[in-house]
C-alpha cells in the first residue's frame, strides 16, 4: 500500500499494482475489490498502476491486497 492508511480504514487508500496492461485488467482488478462491503469507489490508473479505493465502512487493506493478488496481479509495498 502506498499510503499511511491504517490496516482497517474508512476513507481512501491507494495500492501500487503491477501487471495491469489493458482496460480489461482494470476491470478485473476493480471487480475483485468492489465486492467488499463498504467499498464505494474504485479508481484505477493504467499508466501509473495506481488503484485508489474509497470506503464508507471499515475495510481491511490486507484483504483488498489479497483479492488483487488472487486476480493475478502484484501489489507492491504491502
Amino acid at each position: 500500500m502506498m499510503s499511511n492508511t491504517p490496516r482497517i480504514f474508512v476513507g481512501s487508500t491507494t495500492f501500487l499494482v503491477t501487471g495491469m496492461t489493458s482496460d480489461a485488467c482494470l476491470q478485473i482488478v476493480s471487480a475483485a475489490i468492489s465486492g467488499f462491503v463498504g467499498v464505494r469507489v474504485v479508481e484505477a490508473d493504467l499508466i501509473g498502476g495506481l488503484v485508489t479505493v474509497t470506503a464508507d465502512r471499515p475495510v481491511n487493506r490486507a484483504g483488498l491486497a489479497a483479492a488483487i493478488i488472487q486476480a493475478g496481479y502484484t501489489v507492491l509495498a504491502v
